[in-house]
């Protein structure tokens, strides 16, 4: 019984290391935009248009820092110059901080209260950001 589980992390594991350093990013930059959110809107639930971005924005920052490295680290297991990974990976970010704008204007208008849409937001960005990390940001060199 180890035995398999260890041969499935062993086949799984940059999924695994993924889905938990995606966890802790979305608990650090949950708690960035909720403590933003505590400090600058008084908690609101239903945040106004400007308050979404400036919660977005929030989140997505604390967000960004705080996965290049832990991806890099732990999930890809990256030696390639910081330099020539770090700008893909924010403009890969970009994009996907765009989608959660999106996705929370949307929710938001709908009348989906700030955490629920958070959930959902949270879902579909963290599904991009692996795809575009996997293809894009930190792609192994095939061999010579």
């Amino acid at each position: 019984m180890i035995e398999k589980c260890k041969a499935l992390y062993k086949q799984y594991e940059e999924i695994i290391v993924y889905l938990i350093v995606g966890f802790l990013t979305t608990v650090v930059s949950w708690a960035a935009k909720f403590i933003a959110n505590a400090l600058l809107f008084h908690n609101t639930m239903y945040p106004t248009p400007f308050e979404n971005t400036v919660l977005s924005t929030v989140n997505w920052v604390t967000g960004v820092i705080f996965a290049f490295f832990t991806n890099r680290r732990f999930v890809f297991k990256s030696r390639e110059p910081m330099r020539k990974e770090a700008p893909k990976f924010v403009l890969s970010r970009v994009a996907t901080w765009i989608l959660d704008i999106v996705v929370m204007q949307i929710l938001t208008a709908a009348g989906i209260n700030l955490v629920a849409a958070s959930v959902i937001s949270a879902v579909l960005v963290v599904i991009a950001n692996y795809i575009f990390s996997k293809l894009f940001v930190f792609r192994k060199k095939r061999p010579d």
